[in-house]
């Protein structure tokens, strides 16, 4: 019996690491939404500084600051 419950506990820390692996390209991995975070900010003449969070969410952990030419209204 006890054989079974240790095969079986095993198995089941085996399986559970297959599901952190990575997805290979393509994936939605934080990097690639990095690259996106990061391309829109430039695209809109900022820098992403830190915001001091570590969610695993690079939108939380990243702010765009605006470095762009500032423009007074009048």
């Amino acid at each position: 019996m006890t054989l079974k419950m240790n095969t079986a506990a095993v198995l089941l820390t085996a399986v559970s690491l297959v599901g952190c692996a990575s997805s290979g390209p393509g994936s939605n991995s934080y990097s690639a939404q990095f690259d996106r975070l990061e391309a829109d900010c430039k695209a809109r003449d900022g820098i992403l500084t830190p915001t001091g969070s570590q969610s695993g969410y690079p939108q939380r952990d990243y702010a765009c600051k605006i470095i762009g030419g500032a423009s007074r209204l009048d």
